[in-house]
């Protein structure tokens, strides 16, 4: 089941635009440390996230998402000095997540700068630690995106939404 909102944000996707999914790539975690290291340069002390296929250790897309979780308070002071130094992002929701998209190496990082009290946050948090403890669904999880080489985006993250809802349910949170 899809939320409204979710519906929403998934009909802004492209339906001729194709996903690309990859076996594993151990050299994206060092990719990872190197965009940390030169994002604690410019944003000072603050958390950095490795998140989606990368950090669960499944093929995927072949990119790295990292987050920057925030106070909402301190949004906006990090959204300006992360467009001075990638440059303007690719989607706003404003004062809940900013994405950016830089290329080190030759890998698209995702860059994700988000209120770290967004249900968005909190959810995938509890959606990739659930994964990571069970196997039997970490397992399944991937065997999903898989199947998805090949689909649309917008069909891609349809799916991928679905798959979570499924597991954010069992875990009883609020979608």
């Amino acid at each position: 089941m899809l939320t409204t909102e979710q519906k929403e944000w998934l009909n802004h996707l492209s339906d001729t635009e194709k996903i690309s999914i990859i076996p594993y790539n151990p050299k994206n975690k060092e990719v990872f440390k190197l965009i940390k290291s030169d994002l604690i340069k410019i944003l000072g002390k603050v958390r950095i996230s490795l998140c989606g296929s990368t950090f669960l250790g499944i093929s995927g897309q072949g990119e790295i998402d990292l987050y920057i979780p925030v106070a909402k308070k301190h949004f906006n002071s990090y959204l300006d000095k992360l467009k001075s130094y990638i440059g303007k992002p690719g989607s706003i929701y404003e004062l809940r997540r900013v994405r950016f998209v830089k290329y080190l190496n030759g890998i698209k990082i995702e860059i994700f700068l988000i209120n770290k009290g967004s249900k968005d946050w909190i959810n995938s948090r509890k959606f990739e630690n659930f994964l990571k403890q069970n196997p039997k669904y970490l397992y399944e999880y991937e065997k999903l995106k898989s199947k998805c080489n090949g689909l649309s985006v917008k069909q891609y993250y349809t799916v991928k939404v679905i798959f979570i809802n499924k597991i954010l349910n069992k875990l009883k949170v609020g979608i």
